[in-house]
């Protein structure tokens, strides 16, 4: 059974893999390695060790803490209107796709963007 740890990890990788739009393959070819082997690390089935992580926080543009973060114990949310938000987005693709496109649209239009989301969630 896969270590917390490892699958948090993973999901970071994968995470930051669909931010930046990148396959697995693009990112195996970069680091290296058989794309496959990124599927195991994305899932928590393989260890990454600290060289490997490095290379793939490189590839990431990214901190090798970067993939740490958010580890702690996660609070439970008691926020009304939180029940709809997926208990765990990294691993929901629409989710990811959703925030990908959000910052690929130009910075004055995405507030925009934003203020509209808050009204019509009736958060604001």
């Amino acid at each position: 059974m896969p270590h917390k740890v490892d699958v948090h990890v993973g999901q970071r990788i994968r995470q930051r893999r669909w931010l930046t739009g990148m396959t697995q393959q693009r990112l195996a070819e970069l680091v290296g390695i058989k794309f496959q082997q990124i599927q195991k690390y994305e899932t928590g089935a393989n260890r990454v060790s600290a060289s490997r992580l490095w290379d793939i926080a490189f590839a990431l543009n990214v901190d090798v803490a970067h993939f740490f973060e958010g580890l702690e114990a996660v609070k439970p949310q008691a926020e009304k209107g939180l029940e709809n938000i997926p208990a765990d987005l990294v691993r929901d693709k629409e989710a990811m796709d959703l925030i990908r496109s959000y910052y690929a649209i130009p910075e004055n239009q995405r507030r925009r963007l934003f203020e509209l989301a808050r009204v019509l969630s009736d958060v604001a």
